[in-house]
Parts: C-alpha cells; sequence; structure tokens
C-alpha cells in the first residue's frame, strides 16, 4: 500500500485531498504544524518534525503555503527531507500562468516549481486556474468599501473538489513532470462574477469596472491566466455559489 504524505492538509486543498485518500483506503499523514485528530506535527518552515513526518512516506502532495516568501524556504526543506526519506514521487500544486504574470507571489510559485523540478526526487506538477472561493474571496475583501471594484480582466474558476481528484489520480500514477494546465468550464469577466455573486447574497452596494494599468495586468486581460482548449472542471461559479448560499 502507498503512504502518502499531503502538506497544507488542513487549507482548502488540502482538506479535500486528504478525505479523497483516505475514502479510497490509502495510509495517509495529513501534515500539521498543530496536533490534532489523524494529523502528524511538523513545521516545513523551520524543519521540526519533518524527518518523522517523512518516515515510510512513498508520495508527498505538496500543498502547503504561507502566502508570503516563506514558501519557498519550505520548498527548499520539503525536497530536501523527501530525498533523504526517499520518497518516490512528489505531486506540486501550482498555478496557470505563473511564467507569464509578473506577480511576486506568481514569482515565487515559479521559483518553487524550480526547486522541485531541480531536486533528485521525481516529480509532477499540475498547474491550475484560480477556485472558486478565491473569486468569491476577492468580493468579501472589500467588505468595507462603498464601492466594489471588478478589475477588467477575466478568470476561469474551478471547483477545489475537482483540483483534488485530479491531484490524487496524479499521486497514484508514476511521476510525470509538469502535465497539462487545468481550468474550470468558464471563462468569464470578473464584472460578470460579481454581478451574479451580488444578486446570490444579496449585497446592493454599487460596482465600478477598473482597467489597471503594468505588465501584471496587461498579461491578465490577455487571458495568460487562462487555459484554452475543453476545459477539465465541470463546476461552474453559478453552482458553487447555489451550493453555499441555498
Amino acid at each position: 500500500m502507498t503512504t502518502y504524505l499531503v502538506t497544507g492538509a488542513t487549507g482548502r486543498i488540502g482538506v479535500p485531498t486528504t478525505n479523497r485518500l483516505r475514502q479510497a483506503g490509502h495510509d495517509v499523514k495529513a501534515l500539521s504544524r498543530r496536533a490534532g485528530d489523524g494529523m502528524v506535527t511538523g513545521d516545513l518552515r523551520t524543519g521540526v518534525g519533518i524527518a518523522e513526518a517523512m518516515g515510510g512516506v512513498d508520495t508527498v502532495i505538496h500543498l502547503a503555503t504561507t502566502n508570503g516568501a516563506g514558501d519557498i524556504e519550505v520548498a527548499r526543506n520539503l525536497v530536501s527531507a523527501a530525498a533523504e526519506a526517499h520518497v518516490e514521487h512528489i505531486v506540486l500544486l501550482s498555478i496557470v500562468g505563473i511564467d507569464k504574470i509578473p506577480f511576486g507571489f506568481y514569482r515565487q510559485r515559479l521559483e518553487i516549481e524550480a526547486i522541485a523540478a531541480a531536486g533528485p526526487v521525481p516529480l509532477t506538477i499540475q498547474r491550475a486556474t484560480q477556485f472558486h472561493p478565491f473569486v468569491e474571496q476577492m468580493f468579501l475583501a472589500q467588505r468595507f468599501s462603498p464601492v466594489l471594484l471588478s478589475p477588467s480582466i477575466s478568470f476561469q474558476p474551478i471547483a477545489t473538489d475537482e483540483v483534488a481528484a485530479r491531484l490524487v489520480d496524479l499521486a497514484a500514477g508514476d511521476p510525470m513532470g509538469r502535465v497539462d494546465d487545468i481550468g474550470g468550464p468558464e471563462q468569464r469577466a470578473v464584472r460578470d462574477l460579481l454581478a451574479e455573486w451580488k444578486q446570490v447574497t444579496g449585497r446592493r452596494r454599487p460596482d465600478l469596472p477598473v482597467r489597471l494599468p503594468g505588465k501584471t495586468f496587461t498579461a491578465f486581460r490577455n487571458g495568460e491566466n487562462l487555459v484554452p482548449g475543453t476545459p477539465f472542471g465541470l463546476e461552474t461559479f453559478s453552482q458553487y455559489l447555489t451550493a453555499k448560499y441555498s
């Protein structure tokens, strides 16, 4: 039986990934900095407890993020510990367009890919578009603003559970390097997503479309964050909202 270690196991994508692995009958170590039921304790930022957590692990699914510069050190510690533990496969979740969009956080994700690829452990990289909750959070973050801003760009949001299912499938197979990007079923302008969110949630504040300058938003306007061709995901943003608020 394959033993899996899931980093970021208590996060938005980590929870459904861990649940799917366990429902399939796999031996799963869910890594967390805090002790808890079904968790193994370790801190990827300092390395404390990571060697013990890696013991007996065949495949690591790396989902942990600090949303900051600490992610670089986390990646280095992870790759080093996985190599020392003779892990056979790392599955890394990344973001569509990070090599085309000059956004600071995206540059870090690109560096993390490079760190993992340069290590001795065979690797699979899966880039995905933004999750449905991320799009909603962009609107919720403006809860104290009298006007809701909607940048003149488009997103292709995807369900977290669908990404989790993809990661579990990849983890069960052989390392494949960077695989095809995945995205949700629809490419929609942010202003349209915002309008639907306002209708479903009963928000009445006015919104203001904004066209921001700079290379980052030019790349977004050019669709570098989107996945052309047949979409991977099935759940639409509308279905996500209905399931959450109905």
